[in-house]
């Protein structure tokens, strides 16, 4: 499978790709879409995703200390960055790879404990996209079902076998980890939203929710960069949740693409032009 994996990835990139030139050309409505995009929103849009970097940085720092590790902000941000970066344009999804290898040769990070803190972020960013996707139906009661959420979460804690799973971890940080990846979800469900309005003037905020646990959702089965194909699989099945439109969805992802590119370019000349590379080639030797 792993032998796969690659052309895999690369057949659903030449599939999105293909799909993407021939939606857009069938559907004239998708450019004429983009064409109201303004530079203010293009700044607004960079900005929003340099926020989301950032807070992103913040449950980084939070993984860590769960795993008994002190890393200062700025170095978590860039190790973020670089993740970032190289899990777009490097080989398949190997941001990951690059900070348990940075970390282990740096710290001598236990990976054990770091992968198990991996999946308490990554628990709260399932349980998070999933009370949004599911906004369209609960409204109001979705403040409900979220504090029975964190309720479960606490409790969750104190199952003998997670108990046992946790073991060595610092548990005190679980709730900063929980108020770290809702704001990193938070300023996602902004850019979507921003994006969604762009396109589609008469988008509500409660669309863009749901439409951002669609998106978020997607991470679990991407093998893709950015989950590129994948998350408009997942958008398009659930149109019947969030109601945007296919051409909107095409056109919001083109956008969102662009922009997102143009903000990792920007990081890739920040860390490469200045000193900041030189505090990343531990992984070079670590990796090789």
């Amino acid at each position: 499978m792993k032998r796969l994996r690659p052309f895999i990835v690369v057949a659903v990139l030449i599939a999105t790709a293909g799909a993407f030139i021939y939606y857009f050309t069938k559907h004239p409505e998708v450019g004429r879409q983009l064409r109201h995009t303004s530079f203010g929103l293009l700044v607004w849009l960079l900005v929003l995703y340099f926020l989301s970097i950032v807070a992103l940085a913040g449950t980084t720092v939070a993984t860590l200390r769960l795993c008994d590790l002190r890393v200062r902000e700025s170095e978590s941000f860039l190790i973020t960055a670089y993740s970032a970066v190289i899990n777009f344009f490097g080989p398949l999804q190997s941001g990951p790879a690059f900070r348990a290898a940075y970390l282990k040769k740096k710290y001598d990070l236990n990976l054990k404990k770091f992968a198990t803190a991996s999946l308490v972020y990554l628990f709260f960013w399932g349980v998070y996209s999933g009370l949004m996707l599911l906004y369209g139906l609960l409204h109001w009661w979705l403040l409900a079902l979220g504090g029975l959420a964190v309720a479960a979460a606490l409790v969750l804690k104190q199952v003998p076998l997670v108990k046992q799973r946790l073991a060595g971890l610092d548990l005190r940080w679980w709730y900063f980890l929980a108020v770290a990846t809702l704001i990193q979800i938070s300023f996602v469900a902004l850019i979507y939203y921003s994006e969604l309005r762009s396109v589609a003037p008469g988008t509500t905020f409660s669309q863009a929710v749901i439409y951002t646990g669609a998106a978020n959702l997607a991470l679990y089965v991407s093998l893709t960069p950015g989950a590129i194909g994948f998350r408009e699989s997942f958008l398009v099945f659930s149109k019947h949740l969030h109601h945007v439109s296919g051409s909107s969805i095409v056109a919001a992802s083109i956008l969102d693409r662009a922009v997102y590119v143009v903000l990792l370019l920007g990081l890739a000349v920040f860390i490469f032009g200045t000193h900041a590379s030189r505090r990343l080639q531990a992984v070079k030797k670590a990796t090789s």
